[in-house]
């Protein structure tokens, strides 16, 4: 009698499984034919009878069938208010993150204390404003490594602009002269500029500076090096 419960139980979750992955080859699917988005990853959501859905233009979510996409903030009442959207792409940025890393340009603390990613961009004004900010932040123990994310897209000036930035042969120095306003001397080789503005889409990021905390939480535009040496000390 045993054995037969156990083969039973067995043939049900055998047809369950069988049943969830086709539902979610099915919503990969109409997501990609009907709506153009690349599909990372598909698992359950917090709330029952969605699925949370990774693309490449941000985190979704989708009924089971495939019919309803919702795009927002889950937030679990009995959990204080926990942002469970914010902590799942948080997990998607720091995976993000240390995948890329070796790709960044790094202005590096000589005392180490923190360590912050920041995507920018050469032509935005803020970004420039907290570069100017760079020897006090690595002063206070503030590492910061940057990503590349041209706001005008793959196409325009300011993305060829970065890559002979980060293609440079000192691309900190590069950096900081085209935050500066100089013009960037045409440089080209393997890169990783359009991954970096890739991830920032797929995270989230609408502007730059965008300052990405080592929890994965964020920042969502300039703010003084102090502020920031306060935020990662209560952080910690």
């Amino acid at each position: 009698m045993k054995f037969v419960k156990s083969c039973m139980l067995l043939a049900f979750l055998c047809v369950s499984f069988f049943s969830q992955a086709n539902d979610e080859a099915a919503v990969k699917e109409k997501l990609t034919m009907l709506l153009g988005l690349e599909v990372d990853t598909i698992a359950d959501a917090p709330v029952e009878g969605l699925l949370q859905v990774s693309t490449d233009r941000g985190l979704y979510y989708v009924s089971k069938d495939g019919q309803y996409l919702v795009h927002g903030r889950i937030f679990n009442i009995d959990e204080g208010m926990k942002n469970e959207t914010e902590e799942a792409l948080s997990e998607m940025r720091l995976q993000g993150i240390a995948e890329l890393k070796s790709s960044a340009i790094t202005y590096k603390a000589k005392n180490e204390k923190h360590v912050i990613t920041v995507f920018t961009d050469i032509t935005c004004g803020y970004c420039r404003k907290l570069h100017r900010e760079m020897g006090e932040l690595n002063d206070l123990g503030i590492t910061v490594q940057y990503f590349a994310f041209p706001r005008a897209g793959l196409s325009g000036k300011s993305y060829g602009d970065m890559v002979s930035v980060w293609c440079a042969e000192n691309p900190q120095k590069a950096l900081t002269d085209a935050k500066s306003g100089d013009q960037v001397k045409s440089a080209r080789c393997d890169n990783k500029v359009a991954e970096q503005y890739l991830l920032g889409q797929k995270v989230g990021v609408n502007g730059t500076p965008n300052i990405i905390l080592p929890d994965g939480s964020v920042i969502p535009g300039y703010q003084p090096a102090q502020a920031i040496a306060q935020t990662l000390q209560e952080l910690n």
